[in-house]
């Protein structure tokens, strides 16, 4: 089955989504448009409203919300807590090969997005792996049953 057809073998805990968007600062968004009508310039943007650190990856944008764009995941020059992926499920192995490399936190693929065999990769490598999941969406449920701030 091709990538983009698979559906997520493993998802974890809605405890384990919420620890994570509770620890989590720093975020790199992979395919960050600088276009305010595109999903990934929308949920950055909310991101950075509630205290995350962005940082765009996208190597056709100078900077995006104020903030320097990287060309490639590699390029960013410190580790993230979370790479949210806003590329094709066939673009997904590459970027969890630089996340694992870097010793990045965790990988976020948005909605429409997955890929099992790199989930499997990056789950092996230590990293906690979300697919097919608006960390957006995510975040706002969080705050709701919790009150939270962030």
């Amino acid at each position: 089955m091709a990538p983009e057809c698979e559906l997520p073998r493993f998802q974890p805990s809605s405890e384990e989504i919420r620890a994570l968007l509770a620890r989590a600062r720093t975020i790199a968004v992979v395919g960050l448009s600088d276009k305010p009508d595109r999903d990934s310039h929308r949920v950055a943007r909310y991101l950075l409203e509630h205290g995350y650190e962005i940082i765009p990856v996208n190597p056709n944008v100078r900077e995006v919300l104020g903030r320097r764009a990287y060309a490639d995941l590699r390029e960013v020059p410190h580790p993230v807590d979370i790479v949210d992926i806003f590329r094709r499920p066939e673009a997904v192995p590459e970027i969890v090969e630089a996340a694992i490399a870097r010793r990045d936190g965790a990988i976020w693929m948005q909605e429409s997005i997955v890929h099992n065999a790199a989930a499997e990769r990056a789950r092996a490598a230590g990293l906690l792996v979300v697919m097919n999941r608006c960390l957006l969406k995510e975040h706002r449920r969080w705050r709701q049953e919790s009150g939270a701030q962030g």
